[in-house]
């Protein structure tokens, strides 16, 4: 058994401290990854301070995973040592739904296993990135071309896929009008991507603070949503809006600027059931979706499209026993765009 340095919080709003995990020893289809880098997510927080009443205490978070390969299984084909290798929010699936077979792992309707908070089928509770080490089924490592800085790759196992998929699957490109709602650690990622398929891109934020930020990223507009001419100047006009603010909007006020047949997606899990008025709908024939992350193919196909297009997330690194004040901070929005813990820092204390 591989006993390493991690950092755990054991209740809601209790400190994170030093913390050893334990490892399962290697399997024949195991990799073994040195992590390098772990990003923090806005979901570690609320389970660390089970905003869903879900934890699983000690809690080790952590799925935005970047580091390389130490290890390999006996078995294993698709990694060798050396490689530059991530883990996002899955480490299992049953791998035998319809699915799971289709490479959507990530609405598996058997036994999916997270990176963390989860019961694996050993039965332990999984524990996930902010540790030196992590084992995982090859199956669900993800290759990391060499074209992206490790600190840059950590979040896009997370923040990058859950964009990534929504613009894939309403077919963002040249020939759409794409809005982010929420311009932060997804809202970044989601700007870069749509710019990338060659989207239209506007950001709709509260503020002008991070209009620079946005445009310098590929936005081609941004406006404040604050303001009522927004919704007048840009009714009808978008073909998919990716909410990504985790608090209650007015959904029906967002549904007013989609165009015909325009879809708006929603990334996150408010604390109160979302409300829309059924006209909001009816009007343009509007949808309301939601999403999960990504597949793993999906997620390799995300990683390989970043690399070719030079996109990375945009990170302030941090050490090990800074855990907390990046949390607070996370809360009141003072980030630019998503933190990433330096796992070198991990042995500390």
């Amino acid at each position: 058994m591989l006993v390493v340095n991690a950092r755990c919080t054991c209740g809601p709003r209790d400190p994170f401290k030093a913390f050893k995990v334990q490892r399962r020893d290697l399997g024949p289809h195991d990799v073994l990854i040195d992590i390098v880098y772990a990003g923090i997510c806005h979901s570690d927080i609320d389970h660390a301070y089970s905003m869903r009443n879900t934890t699983l205490y000690p809690l080790v978070p952590g799925h935005e995973i970047a580091g390389v390969v130490s290890a390999v299984g006996s078995e294993v084909t698709k990694f060798a040592v050396g490689d530059r290798a991530g883990v996002g929010c899955m480490v299992d699936s049953c791998g035998t739904c319809s699915n799971c077979k289709a490479g959507m792992e990530q609405y598996c309707s058997g036994k999916r296993v997270m990176t963390y908070n989860s019961i694996g089928r050993d039965g332990e509770p999984t524990h996930g990135g902010y540790s030196e080490k992590i084992m995982v089924d090859e199956n669900f490592v993800l290759r990391i071309p060499d074209g992206i800085p490790l600190q840059n790759a950590a979040p896009l196992f997370c923040a990058g896929i859950t964009l990534y998929s929504p613009l894939r699957r309403w077919r963002a490109g040249p020939d759409s009008r794409v809005g982010i709602l929420g311009f932060g650690g997804l809202g970044h990622m989601g700007v870069k991507i749509a710019h990338a398929m060659g989207a239209h891109v506007t950001v709709l934020d509260l503020s002008l603070a991070k209009r620079e930020d946005a445009l310098r990223m590929g936005a081609d507009d941004f406006r404040v949503t604050t303001d009522p001419s927004t919704f007048v100047e840009l009714a009808n006009s978008l073909d998919l809006i990716i909410s990504t603010v985790p608090g209650n909007v007015d959904l029906d006020a967002f549904l007013g600027l989609l165009a015909l047949d325009g879809t708006l997606v929603n990334l996150s899990v408010p604390e109160k059931p979302l409300s829309v008025a059924a006209v909001s709908l009816l009007n343009n024939r509007r949808s309301m979706a939601g999403t999960r992350s990504g597949g793993i193919p999906e997620t390799q196909e995300m990683i390989d499209f970043c690399a070719k297009h030079s996109i990375g997330a945009e990170v302030e690194i941090v050490g090990a026993d800074q855990i907390d004040a990046a949390y607070h901070r996370l809360l009141t929005g003072d980030v630019r765009y998503r933190f990433v813990i330096d796992i070198a820092t991990m042995a500390n204390g």
